[in-house]
This record gives structure tokens, C-alpha cells and sequence, in this order.
């Protein structure tokens, strides 16, 4: 689906991306974290062709997002946090019956399933909607294009409790094994469930990229009393000390993203050593 091969990239002389190497697959939905000003949104906006590599390659099926061609757009669908192009002078349905011929798989009745479970007015002008409804909105089209490639930056930005339930139920829903689905989040907790595998990008680079699976047996996430001598992470809970831990003893237990990204962040060496 996704090959990047050497990948870097600049603003001007700042380096944003430096030789990232990776390969996604179809059939998952790829969770990618990082702090701040890390390249994540760039690295989304490489992968759909709105901005052209430094150095290295980027293919997707087959082809250079860069060139932009119908056959390439018509099955990827950006969605990016800033959400401008949706909020505009016209209705959801105006906006469905404008801009869906661009998409040659676009799904008319998942996409009055999608308004339906989200309870948005589909006959109100799009700039009227809350920040919510319009991301829920923008959410639903993104979906209904049946994109093979869908990618997401802050989806859960701007949603309460409920709608971020119905987000995590739809995305489960929708997306099918010929889908590769790429959400950038600060919000991991909102994701929890969802997304699989996890990406960390750090300092330019790719710190971790890795199925659940892999990380819980590589790392072990749990609740102590007391806080183990090589513990990578602990935090204070209400119901103990979580502390993340290098696997030693092949225990089970589930990943805590959270725990996982601080972990990765105070342990990038041996992050790195762990998971190459």
C-alpha cells in the first residue's frame, strides 16, 4: 500500500523529516504520535501528495502521490485538523452532491448512515454547524468516499464524549481489509481500541512502529505497588503505581498508550534497541 524509502524533507533549511523508512499496510488503522512540530502532519500531507520529499520516495499503490493523478486522488482522502474546506456557504448535502463525482467508489447510503448515527443536520449550511458537527461532518464524507487510502489528523479534536464513541464505532465499522487508515492524534485515550499499529515519530525520525501485538510482548503495562527497578515509566494512579517495563518474564497484559508514549519518549535508546 504505503512504501517510503530514504524519506526526508525540509522547510526552507529546517529539517522536519529525516530518512524515514517504512512500509504500511492495507487492512489496518495505523495510529501516528508524536510531539509537537515532529513531522507528523507533514508526513500525512507527503503521503496524499500535497507536498513533494526532499530526498527519498514515497509510493503509494504504486504511484507518486506528488503527481497527483485522478486515478490517485479519486482513492485518497486527506482529512486534515484545520477544517476550512468543509466550512463553507452550503449544506451537507450540497456539498456531498458537489464534490462525490471526484470519488469513483463514493457511497451515498453509508454516507446518510454515517449523518444518521452522528445526528447531524444535513440541510443546515455547513458554516452555521458547531466545530463539532462540522468535524463530524467532514468525518462522515471522508468515510463515504470508500477511499483506499483514508488519512485523519486530529479527528477527535472538537468532539464530546459521545461522538467520540460513534468516531471509534464507525471507523471500526467502515474500514475493511482493502482500507489503509493513518490517524494522527495527540489524543490517544480517544483511540484506545482503534488504532493498530502504533507509530512515534521523534526527532525527525521514526522511534517505534509496531502492531499491539509485538509491544505487549516486548513491554509489560501494569499496576505495582511498588515501582520496579527498571520500571521505563511510572505514573501515580488511584489504583497503584502504572508502570511500563521491559517484558522479561512474557507476561500479558494490555498496551497503555499513554504509558507507551511517555515510555518511548524517556527511553528513545533503548525504545529503538527494543523494537528494531
Amino acid at each position: 500500500m504505503i512504501e517510503i524509502q530514504n524519506l526526508s524533507f525540509k522547510y526552507g533549511k529546517k529539517l522536519v523529516l529525516s530518512n524515514i523508512t517504512m512500509k504500511l499496510e492495507a487492512g489496518k488503522i495505523y495510529g501516528l504520535l508524536g510531539e509537537n512540530g515532529v513531522g507528523k502532519t507533514t508526513l500525512l500531507k507527503i503521503i496524499s501528495g500535497l507536498q513533494k520529499p526532499s530526498e527519498g520516495k514515497c509510493i503509494v499503490n504504486n504511484e507518486n502521490p506528488f503527481n497527483r493523478t485522478p486515478s490517485f486522488l479519486s482513492k485518497v482522502f486527506y482529512l486534515p485538523e484545520d477544517l476550512e474546506f468543509i466550512q463553507l456557504d452550503m449544506t451537507l448535502r450540497q456539498f456531498v452532491k458537489q464534490n462525490s463525482p471526484f470519488y469513483t467508489g463514493f457511497d451515498h447510503k453509508k454516507c446518510e448512515a454515517i449523518v444518521k448515527d452522528f445526528d447531524i443536520d444535513a440541510n443546515k449550511k455547513l458554516n452555521k454547524l458547531s466545530h463539532g458537527q462540522t468535524k463530524k461532518a467532514a468525518i462522515a464524507f471522508a468515510l463515504a468516499t470508500n477511499a483506499d487510502l483514508l488519512l485523519m489528523d486530529e479527528p477527535s479534536n472538537g468532539l464530546d464524549i459521545p461522538s467520540k464513541t460513534m468516531f471509534r464505532k464507525v471507523m471500526a465499522e467502515y474500514c475493511n481489509d482493502e482500507t489503509c487508515a493513518i490517524i494522527s492524534t495527540h489524543q490517544v485515550r480517544d483511540l484506545e481500541n482503534l488504532i493498530d499499529p502504533i507509530i512515534i515519530l521523534d526527532n525527525q525520525a521514526v522511534l517505534l512502529n509496531a502492531s499491539l501485538e509485538t509491544i505487549s510482548q516486548k513491554l509489560y503495562f501494569g499496576l505495582e505497588t511498588t515501582i520496579p527497578e527498571h520500571a521505563l515509566y511510572f505514573e501515580p494512579t488511584l489504583g497503584g503505581t502504572l508502570c511500563v517495563s521491559e517484558n522479561y518474564q512474557n507476561r500479558e497484559s494490555k498496551v497503555n498508550l499513554e504509558g507507551l508514549f511517555n515510555a518511548s519518549m524517556k527511553n528513545k535508546d533503548k525504545i529503538k534497541q527494543l523494537f528494531i
